[in-house]
Formats: structure tokens, sequence, C-alpha cells
């Protein structure tokens, strides 16, 4: 149990043990583990902005991305920080886009490309590409994606860079 009701590294130790667990868990015992992440989170005081995200993740991997909106929802209503805070909008565009509101994920992720740069921010591009493309703005999706992948590859960088630049910028005259 959590000491007075507050994540601690014991309560972390144990919700990234359970996440570890996750894929054991086949299709029919889903609900299994979303119980047991909800274990967890009722370790937390009620509507800790924590215990809601964990139990969004754990219905958002379990195919429930309309239960656990929500949830995210509320997390960061609730003042979800750090990581979480980033993770949260990441999964809430993905979930948002799953339920066919495309255009509410890309108003979330659009401010995260200017946020302080961590290792999220490939996945910001990625999940924000899969919005666009649900809108049809697919080059813009295919920009995003080759800008981030552009850093990743041995060679041609610049090349990558310039051609995902060219997919959204006008045409020279």
């Amino acid at each position: 149990m959590c000491e007075g009701g507050a994540v601690n590294a014991n309560w972390e130790e144990r919700v990234a043990k359970a996440w570890d667990t996750f894929d054991t868990y086949e299709e029919d015992r889903a609900g299994e583990f979303r119980a047991l992440i909800d274990e967890l989170a009722a370790e937390l005081p009620e509507g800790h902005p924590a215990g809601l995200f964990e139990r969004a993740c754990a219905f958002d991997s379990t195919g429930h991305s309309d239960r656990a909106v929500p949830l995210y929802q509320e997390a960061l209503e609730r003042g979800l920080d750090g990581v979480r805070r980033r993770r949260a909008l990441i999964q809430l565009a993905s979930s948002l886009r799953n339920v066919g509101r495309a255009a509410e994920g890309v108003a979330l992720l659009g401010p995260e490309l200017e946020a302080v740069p961590d290792e999220l921010d490939d996945a910001v591009r990625a999940v924000l590409a899969l919005c666009l493309a649900n809108l049809g703005r697919e080059r813009e999706g295919l920009a995003l994606v080759l800008g981030a992948l552009a850093p990743h590859l041995p060679r041609y960088q610049r090349s990558m860079g310039a051609y995902a630049r060219a997919l959204v910028e006008p045409a020279e005259a």
C-alpha cells in the first residue's frame, strides 16, 4: 500500500512490474490485467491523477479507447505532471483518433511540437501524423514522420529533412 496514499518509489516499482507482465495476459484475460492496475490505483486517494492515468492506460492497452479517454482527460484536469502528463497527451490523442475524434488529437499534440525536447518527441510526431492522416492531411503527417526519422538515419539526414519540409511548404515559383 502507498504510505499516506501518495505515489512513492515502491508504488512506481509495482506499477512498472505490473506493466512488465502485460504481454503475459491473453486477450480473454484483459479484465484480470485491468483489475491488477485498479488495485494499484486504489492505493492512491480517489481521483489521484497517477491512478487515473494508469487506469486509462490499462483500458487503452486492452482495446477500450472509449473508456480510456475520460480517464486521461480527468487525470490531466487534476494536474497530472511530469512524463506521465506528456504520455497522457500522446495516448489521449491516439485514443481520440481511435474513437473518431482525430481533430481533437491534433489540437492536443500541436502545441507539444514546441515543448522542451525529450524522449517522447518522436511519439508525439507519430501519433500526430496518424491523426492528420485520419483528417485527410497525409502530406503533413508524412512530413512529421520523415522529420522525426531523419536524425536517426546513418546518412541522408539533411536531404530527408529537406524532403519533409518540401511536403508542406509551398513550391517556389
